[in-house]
């Protein structure tokens, strides 16, 4: 039975200082499952604590020390794969086939790739009578989100452990359980005390204090760009090292030679898959805009056999949004689209079709939209699709590149050359031609306001390394 009334700090399960709890709900049925302890600057104190203490002997463990290590904790967490899925579904309502398979699955393929980058990462370099070394940055405070929560736990996490960091984790408080398991996992493969401590809580109680204090070297942040911009200011004043993952309004830009049934198909699907909520989602389809009213029909046909509804239930295609407040949010920026003129081809506002609770959007497609639209320009981080009309390839370079964000890129052209040439053109941090998906070895990151810094693969790890130069290293 997951604790949910304590924090795992310095190895041990521990109470609160301050005894204090919120509800968690389960989107689907709008009803509360369980409370969960919420954390204070107290329990980060605590925790900074034992992660500072416990550097000192964790910085200095060995290459294989540390392989043998994430080795461990892959193997727990193959055994928890189960429970991971299900706690994911039920508190943030992705369907119970995807939570287990993809959101657990993005949990355990970070750890594996990152095994595999530790073995053959070089952690000293030459350079003419000097020696570079690659050293651990410290402490890390690491803030992440509900949306994928496994992946973005362990694609902190692990980099941070190969590196030989010790680290405090907030997650998010709509997700705790599946953080908990994790948590369990790690102490049953033997983490050292102190090198792994998590705190639930709120953001402007364990965030805020994760942020400002002193006994933390770096935050690593994962959420919107609103709260990444606090999360940084706050950092300032210490000068820790800080590395955001924020939002997006990636476009998907789709070329006359296409094959339009496959990219939009795709596309569309790929908005709708997780309720529309992951940050890197090809939000804005900008396609030829004479071919716009096809597009759109193949658009609607798409939401037309997406199937909200229970996520336990068989033949779920999406389950509901995480909570009322973003449910609020999705329908407000629906109605918006409606009220400026949008064409609205697919879905609406409102509850889907046969669902009378839970919160579940409709899955929505507008057309006819131009990049001064709310819609165009905002996150709705829901399932809701906007396409938008292009004169020509350098015309809808140009729309794609007109967001403040800078997170995802995606373009569908008749030969992969075109693609490329395409690609090259975005101003974004990931492009994915051709529908390819990322490479999980390959950097995730964004421009602009999506972010700074790098996950995954060796560009993750070095995000928890110091580089120190030492001259003489090698003279003769």
């Amino acid at each position: 039975m997951t604790n949910r009334m304590q924090f795992y700090i310095d190895g041990a399960w521990v109470d609160p200082v301050v005894k204090k709890s919120i509800p968690v709900v389960n989107p689907a049925t709008e009803e509360t499952m369980y409370e969960v302890a919420v954390g204070s600057k107290a329990d980060v104190d605590k925790a900074v604590a034992a992660a500072r203490r416990a550097f000192e002997t964790f910085s200095q463990t060995s290459r294989e020390e540390r392989v043998a290590l994430l080795e461990k904790i892959i193997a727990v967490y193959k055994t928890r794969m189960k429970d991971v899925g299900a706690a994911i579904s039920d508190e943030m309502g992705a369907p119970l086939p995807m939570a287990e398979k993809m959101q657990a699955g993005a949990g355990l393929g970070h750890l594996s790739s990152t095994l595999q980058v530790l073995k053959d990462y070089q952690f000293e370099e030459p350079i003419g009578s000097a020696v570079v070394v690659r050293e651990p940055v410290g402490v890390i405070g690491m803030i992440t989100p509900w949306n994928w929560p496994l992946n973005q736990i362990a694609c902190k996490v692990a980099p941070a452990i190969a590196a030989g960091c010790t680290m405090i984790l907030k997650p998010s408080e709509f997700t705790p359980s599946s953080a908990l398991i994790f948590a369990e996992i790690l102490h049953e493969a033997g983490v050292p005390k102190g090198v792994f401590n998590l705190i639930n809580g709120l953001g402007p109680d364990v965030g805020v204090a994760m942020s400002e204090h002193p006994g933390i070297d770096m935050i690593s942040f994962t959420g919107s760009t609103r709260a990444g911009i606090d999360v940084a200011k706050r950092a300032a004043n210490t000068v820790k090292r800080v590395s955001q993952e924020l939002g997006g309004k990636s476009p998907n830009i789709i070329l006359d030679d296409a094959d339009f049934t496959k990219a939009v198909t795709g596309g569309v699907a790929h908005v709708f898959n997780n309720s529309g909520q992951s940050c890197n989602a090809p939000t804005r389809m900008i396609v030829p805009q004479a071919k716009i009213k096809e597009i759109a029909a193949i658009a609607k046909a798409v939401a037309d056999k997406t199937k909200a509804g229970d996520p336990r239930a068989e033949g779920t295609t999406i389950g509901p949004v995480v909570n009322r407040t973003q449910w609020d949010k999705i329908q407000a920026l629906i109605q918006k689209g409606i009220d400026e003129g949008a064409t609205l081809v697919a879905g609406g506002v409102g509850l889907p079709e046969g669902v009378n609770k839970g919160f579940y959007v409709r899955p929505t497609v507008f057309s006819d939209v131009n990049n001064d639209m709310t819609i165009a320009r905002e996150e709705i981080f829901g399932p809701v699709i906007v396409i938008m009309g292009a004169k020509d390839e350098a015309d809808a370079v140009k729309i794609a590149n007109d967001t403040p964000y800078g997170l995802a890129g995606y373009v569908s052209a008749g030969t992969v050359e075109r693609a490329r040439k395409v690609g090259r053109q975005l101003r974004a941090g990931n492009v994915n031609l051709n529908g390819v998906p990322n490479e999980r070895t390959a950097p995730f990151g964004g421009y602009k306001q999506s972010g700074n810094g790098r996950e995954w693969g060796k560009f993750g790890l070095e995000e928890y390394l110091e580089v120190k130069a030492i001259a003489g290293f090698n003279a003769a």
